[in-house]
C-alpha cells in the first residue's frame, strides 16, 4: 500500500520525512544505549532490545505522525525534541502492544517476519537448547514486551516542556494505556464467551472492543498527545477528538475486514487469520446476527480452530457475505469516514496541517495491509 505521502505538497512532505528521519535517529539512539544497559547485566539480554528494534523499525508510523500533526496544529514548532520523544514513546507503546497481542492470538507473523516470540522459539532451536522451544519462546516475548513498555514510559518521561501542558499529555497518555489493557481484555473475553453471548449483545461488545482496544489509542490520543503538549485549548483538543475517534474506528474496521479476506501477500498473514484466531469482531457479531441456524453452527464451529483448511476459510467466508456482514462494514467504514472527514473541515488548521492529516485519514481508511 502508499502511505498517501506522495499526495502531500512538497514542504509538507519534506517536512512529514524531516519528522520520520528524526525519529528513526532518535529511537536508534535510545535503544543503542538500553541495549548497552543489558549488557553490563549480560551480553546474552541483549537480544530483547535487539527485538524490539526489530519491530519499532517497521510500521507506517501512523501514531506519531498524527502526534506531530496534533503537535503542529496548537503551534508547536516543527523542529522540536519534545514532539520525536513523544512519536518515540508511542510507536514503543504499540510495539509492546503487537508483542503481546501476537502472544495472545497465537500469531506466527507480524508484518510477513516471524513475530517475536517465533523470533525466540527458533532462537531456541537454533541454540539446541533444553526443555520446550515454545515456552521458551512465549516467556522471551512477554519480557521483551514488559521492557519495551517500560521505555516507552522512560521515553515519555523524558520529554521536558510546560509542567501544564506535560500534565495535560501525561493523563492522557496514561489512560490510552489503561484503555488498551481494558479493551484487550474485552478481545479475550468475547473468545472466551464465543456462542453464548446473544449476537444483538456481541455486535456491542465488539463495537466498545474497537473502540478501546484500537481506536482511541490509534487515532485519538496520539493527536491529543501532541495538541497537548504544544498547549491546545480544550476545544481544539475536542474537536481532534471529533476527527480522529471515527476516523480509529473505520482504521479498525478496515482491519477486522482485512483480518478475514485480506491478500497475505500485502497483510504478511495468512488467508483468513482471524477465523483462525477466534476473532469476534463486528463483522462476525453482524454475521451471526443474521445468519441461520445452521450457518451459524458452521461459523461458531470454525472459529478459534487453528487447523482450519484454506477450504474451510473460503466457506466462512461465504457465510459471512450471505449474510451482508461485510457489505454492512464496509457501511459503517464510510459512514465513520465521512464524519471523520467533516470534523476536520470543521478544525482551525493552517493548510499543511490539515493536508496532513486528511492524506492520513485516507491512508487509514483504504488501507490493504
Amino acid at each position: 500500500m502508499t502511505d498517501g505521502i506522495a499526495a502531500l505538497s512538497t514542504p509538507v512532505q519534506d517536512e512529514q520525512d524531516r519528522f520520520r528521519k528524526s525519529l528513526t535517529e532518535a529511537t536508534s539512539r535510545f535503544l543503542s544505549a538500553q541495549r548497552s544497559i543489558l549488557e553490563t547485566v549480560s551480553s546474552d539480554s541483549a537480544v530483547l532490545v535487539d527485538a524490539i528494534e526489530r519491530l519499532a523499525s517497521g510500521g507506517k508510523k501512523m501514531r506519531p505522525l498524527l502526534c506531530y500533526w496534533g503537535w503542529r496544529g496548537a503551534g508547536g514548532a516543527a523542529d522540536d525534541d519534545g514532539v520525536v520523544l513523544a512519536g518515540m514513546s508511542l510507536e514503543l507503546f504499540q510495539a509492546a502492544a503487537l508483542i503481546h497481542d501476537d502472544i495472545i492470538d497465537r500469531s506466527d507473523l507480524r508484518r510477513g517476519a516471524p513475530s517475536v516470540h517465533k523470533q525466540f522459539e527458533t532462537l531456541h532451536d537454533d541454540g539446541g537448547w533444553h526443555l520446550d522451544a515454545g515456552h521458551f519462546g512465549t516467556g522471551a516475548a512477554i519480557l521483551a514486551g514488559d521492557l519495551c513498555l517500560s521505555l516507552s514510559e522512560e521515553a515519555f518521561a523524558s520529554i521536558t516542556a510546560a509542567p501544564e501542558r506535560t500534565a495535560e499529555a501525561r493523563a492522557i497518555f496514561n489512560r490510552m494505556r489503561a484503555e488498551v489493557m481494558a479493551g484487550q481484555y474485552l478481545d479475550l473475553l468475547e473468545e472466551a464467551v464465543g456462542p453464548d453471548r446473544h449476537p444483538d449483545v456481541a455486535v456491542q461488545q465488539a463495537l466498545s472492543i474497537v473502540r478501546f482496544k484500537s481506536a482511541k489509542y490509534s487515532t485519538e490520543h496520539p493527536l491529543c498527545i501532541g495538541g497537548a503538549l504544544a498547549g491546545a485549548s480544550p476545544s481544539l483538543l475536542a474537536g481532534y477528538s471529533g476527527f480522529a475517534l471515527p476516523l480509529g474506528e473505520a482504521f479498525q474496521l478496515r482491519d477486522d475486514l482485512l483480518g478475514v479476506y485480506g491478500n497475505p501477500a500485502l497483510t504478511g498473514k495468512p488467508a483468513g487469520d482471524d477465523l483462525r484466531e477466534g476473532k469476534r469482531t463486528v463483522l462476525i457479531a453482524r454475521a451471526l446476527q443474521a445468519c441461520s441456524a445452521d450457518q451459524a453452527r458452521t461459523l461458531n464451529a470454525g472459529l478459534g480452530r487453528e487447523g482450519l483448511s484454506q477450504d474451510e476459510v473460503l466457506e466462512l467466508q461465504r457465510i459471512i457475505d450471505a449474510t451482508g456482514a461485510r457489505d454492512e462494514v464496509e457501511a459503517l467504514i464510510a459512514a465513520r469516514a465521512r464524519a471523520s472527514y467533516k470534523a476536520l473541515e470543521a478544525l482551525p488548521l493552517d493548510p499543511p496541517c490539515r493536508d496532513a492529516l486528511s492524506v492520513l485519514a485516507e491512508a487509514a481508511v483504504t488501507r490493504v495491509a
